[in-house]
């Protein structure tokens, strides 16, 4: 059964589409993520499915129960949908214990307290309840208005840029932690992020936005493996586009020479095309036939990311531990470590 279902749908604000035509759907139980850069709309379309905005055309639809099309808009406080916002909206005048029981209220004392400090253990404030919002930090405000959001176990939970107050290894950390509470209680979640790691360590499946359109949604998985657009690609990850010709025999022709995967994604036979090739689909092997010249190099801790100049001037990325490391302009030999081939058609795809 569906939890979530959106059809078609628009939203704008006087002649400014700023979601155009998204469709999707979220499973109960299931944990969505919306992907994108800034002003791309995925903001926007969160707030739609809150109540917060109403839709130009299409339709939303919440339990298989119809709550916003353009002749229907049910209120947001009559949805049953807990949000966390980027702002926090923390009550200041409230305690922590209050603010995250603010929507359980109408339970006994001693309900509201289990619950309470089950949520607060859980984002790693336990013994914080008698403390102020001005006390906190912003990455502690945010953790407990995420906590509050959970509190009366909505049926939906809408995050907006949830953990964006955090440090990289925090963040992390709890969004596996509310990864396994969402899980652990049936709460069916949607998270929007410009953070594909944070997006890939909660979402069980996640979409890419660019201009108001949702250009596929899927696995994050099926996203870095088989993107459908070149800006999915570009988005998820990194990599380049080398050009080649697909041969009769589903080879790909290109300046690496005939790739060959298990499988083609995309490209028929004699058609131009660009081929995805990620860091970790070369190999550098110092015994390999294939030689390119080291021309950038950029150090991540664990390994360096080097750029590559292959005989007719066409770039790859590849990766090497950090132990190994190669000078710029040093010849390299690179060893192909593809499973399958990604193809779009030659030049840029617009949206």
């Amino acid at each position: 059964m569906s939890q979530l279902k959106l059809s078609n749908v628009e939203v704008g604000f006087g002649r400014q589409t700023i979601v155009d035509g998204v469709s999707f759907y979220l499973g109960e139980g299931e944990i969505g993520c919306l992907l994108g850069p800034s002003g791309c709309g995925k903001t926007t379309l969160l707030r739609a499915i809150a109540g917060f905005e109403p839709v130009t055309s299409g339709r939303i639809e919440l339990n298989e129960q119809l709550v916003s099309s353009p002749g229907q808009h049910i209120p947001p406080e009559k949805r049953g949908i807990g949000m966390v916002f980027q702002d926090f909206a923390l009550f200041p005048h409230l305690t922590v214990f209050e603010n995250v029981a603010f929507g359980i209220r109408n339970q006994s004392t001693e309900e509201q307290r289990q619950r309470v400090n089950l949520l607060l253990s859980h984002v790693g404030l336990a013994g914080y309840g008698p403390r102020y919002p001005h006390q906190l930090s912003g990455g502690q405000q945010q953790r407990i208005a995420l906590a509050r959001a959970l509190a009366p176990k909505p049926r939906l939970l809408l995050m907006d840029e949830p953990f964006s107050s955090l440090d990289a290894e925090l963040r992390e950390t709890l969004a596996a932690q509310v990864r396994n509470l969402l899980k652990e209680e049936g709460i069916t979640a949607l998270l929007v992020t410009h953070d594909q790691q944070e997006a890939f360590a909660m979402a069980d499946r996640a979409g890419v936005m660019y201009h108001g359109r949702l250009l596929q949604w899927d696995t994050p998985y099926g996203l870095y493996h088989r993107p459908a657009h070149h800006l999915v690609a570009d988005f998820i990850g990194v990599g380049v586009l080398l050009h080649g010709f697909v041969t009769d025999d589903l080879q790909v022709d290109t300046a690496l020479g005939l790739l060959r995967g298990d499988e083609v994604v995309g490209g028929t036979e004699g058609e131009s095309v660009d081929v995805l090739i990620r860091p970790d689909d070369i190999v550098i092997d110092d015994t390999a036939e294939r030689r390119a010249k080291i021309v950038a190099r950029g150090f991540r801790g664990a390994h360096f990311l080097y750029t590559a100049e292959l005989a007719d001037g066409s770039h790859l990325l590849c990766m090497a531990p950090s132990h190994h490391q190669y000078d710029i302009g040093e010849d390299v030999g690179l060893r192909l470590n593809l499973d399958h081939l990604v193809l779009f058609p030659s030049g840029f795809c617009d949206t």
